[in-house]
């Protein structure tokens, strides 16, 4: 193609919880003018920093420009719930075990996890924001404590580590007596993912790069000798550009009808009382994920990470226009208000401070788009669920590419087959939507 142009933007609904509690910014820098760089990266997020953090490795000195639509940590990276996941975690399985080489993939989660340590050690970033705790898989019934017990015997042929948790454990770890076992898995990193998407930025403009903040790309085309890649206000000449904007990889033109394009909600609590503590109970940080990956998705967090707050997440809607409704966000944080009381009787009726939606994107057989797209431009988008882990390692991997290296990296996604082509609408999203419902109502107690 000669050029690609910006069908829509990113629309977000609900404020960025994580973003929020770590107080205010610094005034975004926003590009003006025109300018030329070595890299070009449209999207700030955990692909497009760490792209950025790739090429400062691989080509030191390159004149490298990130832009970012909105601000920093408030777009995708700060509206996940911040599990930086080592081990298969296919969202579309009963059990999230992998379909394909899972040792391949736990090979990959590793290396952006090592990547992602490296970053915060190298920059200085604040160590509670990635917090080396582990998780657990939270279960109440039946068919839940049968897909831990898969999950355990899957990941033990594999050679892992796994505790199983009884009853009494889980209510001493989160003070709910609402589970009755858990499956304790050691490698996934709890981050303030908006604390660590805001510390990477940070150490990244002090070696140089040029982050600019509210300056969406609205499209890019061929000039003589590379690319010139438009904003609102400005253009960057480039030979290389790097596109890290997950499902808005769409919004390009680029693998149209191929993604799948979902959005999930979450709630977080105000601030805890002393009060509401001494009754809570458990320990002061943990993470739960459901045994059903339709179930709901808990947190707790402390003082380090912006303050004693439960986090609760659940429910999915698949928009393929890429904005989710505010009736989607009403429904869910109803949900999830029910959810909560659920899990905390003593607690109960306590009224949520932030509500938000975020966007992710899924393919239909579970491919990212990890690859030159034409001369020049290079892909680290379509995450599947995992941006904070998949997200680090399609920059990773898109960096490469654009610098001509290869690794066990760039021939991991290089050997995928492209995204299957989706139903066409309207059945894509009615049947989605009724499946997404129905397996809520499945997973419910969750």
């Amino acid at each position: 193609m000669t050029g690609y142009r910006a069908a829509r933007l990113p629309v977000h609904r609900g404020k960025a919880a994580w973003n929020a509690i770590l107080g205010p910014q610094l005034d975004p820098r926003e590009l003006t003018g025109d300018q030329s760089a070595d890299f070009v990266i449209i999207g700030g997020g955990f692909a497009g920093l760490s792209a950025a953090r790739r090429l400062t490795q691989l080509q030191p000195g390159a004149r490298i420009v990130v832009l970012e639509a909105g601000r920093l940590a408030e777009g995708a990276a700060g509206r996940n719930s911040g599990f930086m996941i080592d081990l298969p975690h296919e969202l579309t399985s009963e059990d999230y075990a992998g379909a394909g080489d899972d040792r391949q993939i736990i090979a990959l989660n590793r290396q952006a996890i090592s990547f992602a340590r490296e970053a915060v050690g190298q920059y200085g970033i604040n160590r509670n924001f990635f917090d080396e705790g582990g998780k657990v898989n939270g279960a109440v019934g039946d068919a839940a404590l049968t897909h831990n017990q898969s999950y355990a015997r899957h990941l033990e042929s594999l050679g892992e580590r796994v505790e199983i948790l009884d009853a009494r454990q889980m209510q001493e770890l989160t003070g709910s007596a609402h589970y009755t076992a858990g499956l304790y898995t050691p490698g996934t990193v709890m981050l303030q993912p908006a604390g660590y998407i805001r510390g990477l930025a940070a150490g990244l403009a002090g070696k140089g790069v040029d982050i600019y903040e509210q300056s969406a790309v609205i499209g890019f085309e061929k000039q003589s000798g590379g690319w010139l890649v438009r904003a609102k206000n400005g253009t960057v000449s480039t030979d290389r550009v790097i596109v890290t904007v997950n499902g808005h990889l769409e919004s390009f033109g680029i693998e149209r009808n191929r993604l799948m394009q979902l959005f999930l909600f979450a709630v977080m609590t105000p601030e805890l009382s002393a009060d509401a503590l001494r009754a809570l109970g458990g320990q002061s940080r943990w993470g739960i994920t459901p045994s059903d990956p339709m179930g709901t998705t808990m947190r707790r967090i402390d003082t380090g990470q912006g303050g004693n707050r439960i986090i609760t997440r659940t429910c999915a809607s698949l928009r393929p226009g890429m904005v989710s409704k505010q009736a989607d966000l009403k429904r869910a944080a109803s949900v999830m208000q029910c959810k909560f009381d659920q899990r905390f009787p003593k607690l109960s009726g306590m009224a949520m401070e932030y509500a938000w939606a975020g966007h992710l994107c899924l393919s239909l057989n579970g491919v990212a788009v990890a690859r030159e797209i034409e001369d020049g431009v290079y892909s680290g988008c379509v995450q599947n669920g995992l941006g904070t882990a998949r997200g680090t390692v399609t920059g990773i991997c898109a960096a490469e590419l654009a610098c001509g290296q290869s690794s066990d990296i760039t021939r991991h996604f290089g050997a995928e087959p492209a995204p299957k082509r989706l139903p066409p609408q309207p059945l894509r999203e009615i049947g989605a939507n009724l499946v997404l419902r129905w397996k809520e109502w499945r997973a419910r107690d969750e």
